[in-house]
């Protein structure tokens, strides 16, 4: 039997792999799995290098105010050279070797870092951290431009994917050291005089930094397949027009859209509770009577929910609109932050910052998958431009000024009979933070709301109440797919098997399995016809479906049999959903309102190319065939989309390959789900109906 997760290719180029290789199979590339380490040890650095400089600094100051007011520093001193030397630094990497800019530039960082707990000043500490974050903005474009040139255009993806994970996930791996690291520096410091006199508790942390870098140093030297940039930069000077100017044109581009405007305000509000909660993690956790461990605790839960986030953002409320879970999820994010501020300890403190996280994860990737589908393509790199630029003066600005806010109210504390209410810069902060973000949730929910007629409150319950029920009798197999992947027949391949096997099988399809339905079908797919309204369209199938199931799928499985579908819902949720953009909440509820959640036990997707499928076509086109090609485009990409998120009930197979491999990997993934066979007189009493391929 077939792996259902095999990797299957057609013969012809033009047919994509429809199975993607695993996510850590890039890893196999040497070229690029040694440029991974030195991305996750650079990282690492990176990271720990934030926590202990940010330690260092709270530590070289006394009093509150000022302790708030040296974090606030660092923080500003780490983040300035981005909106300054990043232009023109990515012109460097463009014009000089990519391998040894990376080297020179791990050094310089090793030396820097190397360097602080022997000066140990805060004037040094500023000036070592300006010039680390100076040198960082080098390698990094250095890295990105170098990836492409090391891995197949098709491993590109897995390749980035990968690179993300480290860059975020390290700063969980990065707190966890820190925090570690501070709690053996100080036992060593309890038990040998010495060490308590000449080191602070981040000396061990910041030194650890350092060896990161030399040995990432080492790392990349040893890649010889980086090499320098195939093509010369624009004129001196272009670059930093071109960010300017990427500022003006995405700002009039996002105004001119509702959506678009709340999207942006949305991820402002997002970063902003996110930056507030790290740019106050040290005075927090010393607030809730925690050291440098705490802190790191506090700062490995941010980054922990935001991955946790990022990783169930289409799992958490799956039949909710994006644009609406965009404001509901950033609402959310700035109660939590609330909530945290007035956290009585550390430890249900630690719970409110994941949830923090958890949140401006999920309306990160929230925000990026908006913006990639429903931007069109020649204006979709400006608008990410704007929105990362803006993004990046966002952080500087909260991670800067919220140490200086906290300062500047300082410590107060209040007694109310017995009880100590604390009320210090800390609280103050992280609870008007957490408002504003909700307010900024509430004003992007009210932009971005598509469908304003319909009650939150009601979309929310049908997203959470009867998400879908299989039949306890019969077995019922959909098969989806674009025009022409030849749909028609592996249904009959399929319905033949089933019936040699002495199964019981009804084979129907959509629009059109019953009288309702031919009506409905001659109205939806006449080209004759007069334009139909998106919402119109999605309703007539509904009512085709509906009729569709009472009259010939349900009293089938009710008998026992096994019910093989041409369409079904995922027809719906890829032609009106992403074919037409209508809001994927809106008609996956429409759907399990008409079918009474009825779901496939097994879905098989038979994934083509819009080009090679209509080219397959012998009849006229109809009316949804003669869509455009990017309309098409967009039907496929959702296949597989729905495809990735539910792997146990898909089956996915490239439809370029012969009819009869693919027929074999279709039996593979149904005989598992069969009954035991019946009688022969039974399967010769089974009587397919009507076969199409639409």
């Amino acid at each position: 039997m077939t792996s259902p997760d095999a990797i299957r290719r057609s013969d012809g180029d033009d047919v994509a792999i429809v199975q993607p290789p695993g996510l850590f199979t890039v890893l196999r590339i040497p070229a690029f799995r040694r440029l991974w380490i030195n991305l996750s040890l650079s990282s690492l650095g990176d990271w720990l290098g934030l926590l202990a400089t940010t330690a260092l600094a709270y530590a070289l100051v006394h009093g509150y105010s000022h302790q708030a007011y040296a974090v606030g520093g660092i923080l500003i001193v780490r983040l300035l050279p981005a909106l300054v030397i990043g232009p023109f630094a990515g012109a460097f990497v463009d014009r000089f070797d990519r391998r040894y800019t990376m080297v020179v530039a791990d050094i310089v960082r090793f030396g820097l870092y190397a360097s602080i707990p022997l000066v140990r000043t805060l004037s040094w500490l500023f000036i070592a951290s300006f010039l680390t974050e100076c040198f960082s903005l080098f390698w990094i474009p250095a890295k990105e431009a170098s990836v492409p040139n090391l891995v197949p255009r098709d491993r590109l993806e897995a390749a980035n994917q990968l690179s993300l994970i480290s860059s975020y996930g390290s700063a969980a791996v990065a707190a966890g050291v820190f925090s570690l690291v501070s709690l053996l520096n100080s036992a060593l410091a309890a038990g040998l005089p010495y060490l308590k006199a000449k080191t602070n508790s981040v000396d061990l942390a910041l030194y650890f930094d350092a060896g990161t870098f030399l040995y990432s140093a080492y790392t990349v030297f040893r890649i010889p397949e980086i090499s320098r940039a195939r093509a010369r930069v624009t004129p001196e000077g272009s670059e930093q027009v071109g960010m300017v100017r990427s500022i003006s044109e995405g700002w009039r581009f996002i105004g001119s859209s509702r959506w678009l405007r709340g999207l942006t305000i949305g991820i402002l509000g997002a970063v902003a509770a996110g930056a507030a909660t790290i740019g106050l993690g040290r005075p927090f956790a010393a607030d809730l009577g925690g050291g440098n461990a705490a802190y790191g605790t506090l700062f490995a839960t941010v980054f922990l929910g935001l991955a946790i986030g990022m990783l169930s953002a289409s799992r958490v409320v799956p039949g909710l609109g994006r644009r609406r879970l965009m404001g509901l999820v950033i609402i959310s994010a700035g109660v939590a932050l609330a909530v945290d501020a007035v956290m009585p300890n550390l430890l249900l403190a630690i719970l409110m910052t994941f949830i923090v996280g958890f949140f401006a994860g999920i309306t990160w990737v929230t925000a990026i998958t908006l913006v990639g589908l429903e931007v069109s393509d020649d204006r979709r790199g400006r608008t990410f431009s704007f929105i990362y630029t803006v993004m990046r003066i966002d952080l500087l600005l909260v991670l800067a000024t919220t140490p200086f806010i906290a300062g500047a109210i300082g410590p107060h504390r209040f007694h109310f009979v017995h009880v100590g209410l604390r009320v210090d810069g800390v609280v103050v902060t992280l609870l008007g933070a957490g408002v504003v973000c909700a307010v900024i949730g509430v004003a992007c929910y009210r932009l971005m709301d598509d469908h304003p007629g319909v009650p939150l409150w009601s979309e929310l319950l049908g997203a959470f109440v009867a998400p879908g029920r299989r039949h306890p009798r019969g077995v019922f197999v959909a098969f989806e797919g674009g025009d022409g992947a030849g749909k028609s027949t592996q249904v009959a391949l399929l319905t033949d098997w089933l019936a040699e096997h002495g199964h019981p099988v009804v084979t129907t399809m959509e629009p059109g399995a019953t009288t309702v339905g031919q009506q409905l079908r001659a109205t939806l797919l006449d080209r004759r016809d007069q334009p139909m309204a998106p919402r119109t369209e999605a309703l007539l199938y509904a009512a085709d479906r509906a009729q569709h199931v009472d009259e010939v799928v349900a009293p089938a499985l009710d008998r026992g049999a096994v019910v093989v579908t041409d369409r079904y819902v995922d027809s719906s949720l890829a032609y009106q959903g992403a074919g037409r953009t209508l809001a994927a909440g809106e008609v996956a509820r429409l759907s399990r309102w008409a079918t009474h959640g009825l779901v496939p036990d097994l879905t098989v997707v038979l994934d083509v190319s819009p080009q090679l499928g209509l080219a397959r076509r012998r009849a006229p086109l109809d009316r949804i065939e003669s869509e455009p090609t990017e309309f098409h485009d967009r039907v496929r990409a959702r296949f597989l989309e729905l495809a990735r998120r539910r792997p146990h009930r898909y089956l996915v197979v490239d439809a370029g390959l012969p009819a009869d491999e693919v027929a074999s990997l279709v039996r593979a993934r149904v005989e598992p789900l069969l009954p035991k066979p019946v009688t022969a007189t039974a399967a010769e009493a089974a009587r397919p109906a009507a076969r199409a391929d639409l």
